[in-house]
């Protein structure tokens, strides 16, 4: 799926159904790392941030008093809107949404001291070009193995088939081609547990795990074969893969 193509699904997804993710129940066992909370460790109270694809702002939100100013950039008009709306109910007077590809950044060369892009495409030598000279990016992607079951039983999937380590590697490569010197890379792979079929729909009609889940009657009847296939005590089983880079030029 290309960046056009993601607009196009955040934006028509995004109207319908919202983008309130903090009333799905999930819980995970043996995260290493809360990325926001990664970011947190680097950034002083002086720096500039931008955060590149920040959906509903709710992230940038959460860690404002981190930073001196934070700039959410999303190109989805439904997930502007919404951070917009949050922003205005947060009381958050040093954080600004934009709309804007990442693909061109319309900011100042070296004018950010920390880049951040969680789940969304970056353009690396775009990055390069806003961020300080002794700057940091910390990018934390989907990795290729995510919500493999949910993937397998429905034949289809975001990046299903693809070998495992290939967007990291790429990414990396891409870092070092646009000038990073020092790139840093973490892993993981932990359980997930659904707590309600309720919680694991919301979560594939608002992401893209499932390319058009839910325009056919038959996506439901896999679905509900999934749910009582991995139905345990603690909830629906699936599983989070997540790698992490933290470079600097």
């Amino acid at each position: 799926m290309n960046s056009i193509d993601y607009k196009q699904f955040y934006d028509k997804v995004g109207k319908t159904n919202g983008w309130n993710f903090s009333n799905v129940k999930c819980i995970s066992e043996g995260t290493k790392w809360d990325f926001y909370s990664e970011v947190t460790k680097v950034c002083k109270k002086s720096d500039l941030l931008l955060d590149i694809g920040t959906g509903g702002g709710e992230a940038i939100l959460s860690i404002a008093e981190a930073a001196l100013l934070l700039v959410g950039i999303d190109q989805s008009t439904g997930m502007i809107e919404t951070a917009t709306n949050n922003l205005a109910n947060s009381g958050r007077a040093n954080v600004r949404f934009l709309q804007m590809d990442a693909q061109e950044l319309h900011f100042p060369e070296n004018f950010f001291n920390i880049v951040t892009c969680r789940h969304s495409t970056f353009y690396a030598k775009e990055i390069a070009k806003v961020l300080d000279k002794e700057g940091i990016f910390l990018t934390q992607q989907v990795s290729e193995n995510d919500k493999l079951n949910v993937k397998e039983a429905f034949g289809r999937g975001q990046a299903l088939g693809t070998t495992g380590g290939t967007l990291k590697h790429r990414s990396i490569a891409e870092l070092s081609e646009a000038g990073f010197t020092d790139v840093q890379s973490f892993d993981y792979n932990v359980i997930e547990f659904y707590q309600t079929a309720e919680d694991l729909i919301f979560l594939l009609k608002h992401t893209p795990i499932i390319p058009n889940f839910g325009q056919t009657e038959f996506d439901f009847q896999i679905l509900q074969q999934f749910i009582e296939e991995n139905q345990t005590e603690k909830g629906i089983k699936t599983n989070s893969e997540r790698f992490m880079i933290i470079a600097r030029l």
